[in-house]
């Protein structure tokens, strides 16, 4: 019987615009997001560079472009978060024990509290037991020892705990450790449609 649950954040309660960031990027005179972006976006994933790094990072890639500029862009991704998901899950939280499990970074994560405001991101988070996210714990998805450790530090039961992502790779990864597992297709389910899968 499933007793916790644990959620990404991304796609899953706030939407996301990736080919924004992604143009945003091309505007400041990136051809390609390649390798290089891929290994600075991960250290910063993992808190392993601060958001000067980060930025840094970009304007030795993209010489002509500004601070601002950057972080422009790279928060363009940060579309908008339905109301009615909060609310969803402030009535899942009296039944459940609930965790937030997110590949994220400083700047996203200010940029929306920034955006939504104390009291909308305050009744968010305070939805759940225990927030992660990879910047603060030095791990990301879907290396399995951060699952493993979510379930560790919250005496948690595989067989008995939900895991929901949009990747294929992250729910796999869980899955293989025997935690349920719900791969959301973005654009075709939405969160607030899990009672009615038979999951819980």
């Amino acid at each position: 019987m499933i007793n916790a649950i644990i959620f990404d954040f991304g796609d899953i309660f706030i939407n996301l615009d990736k080919p924004a960031t992604i143009s945003g990027l091309k505007k400041l005179g990136m051809t390609e997001w390649n390798e290089d972006f891929d290994q600075l976006n991960f250290s910063f994933e993992v808190g392993a560079i601060t958001p000067d790094d980060f930025i840094a990072g970009f304007q030795k890639k993209l010489p002509n472009a500004s601070k601002e500029e950057i972080l422009k862009a790279w928060n363009a991704v940060l579309a908008d978060f339905p109301f009615y998901r909060l609310e969803f899950l402030q009535e899942l939280s009296k039944k459940y024990r609930l965790f937030l499990l997110s590949n994220t970074d400083s700047i996203h994560i200010n940029t929306f509290e920034e955006k939504s405001g104390v009291s909308f991101y305050k009744d968010f988070y305070d939805c759940f037991e225990k927030v992660y996210f990879s910047f603060d714990i030095g791990m990301r998805k879907p290396d399995p020892e951060i699952y493993k450790f979510v379930l560790t530090e919250n005496n948690l039961v595989a067989e008995n705990t939900l895991f929901i992502d949009d990747k294929t790779e992250n729910t796999d990864s869980a899955a293989a450790l025997g935690i349920k597992v719900w791969n959301l297709q973005v654009g075709k389910e939405d969160v607030v449609d899990l009672c009615s899968k038979g999951l819980l």
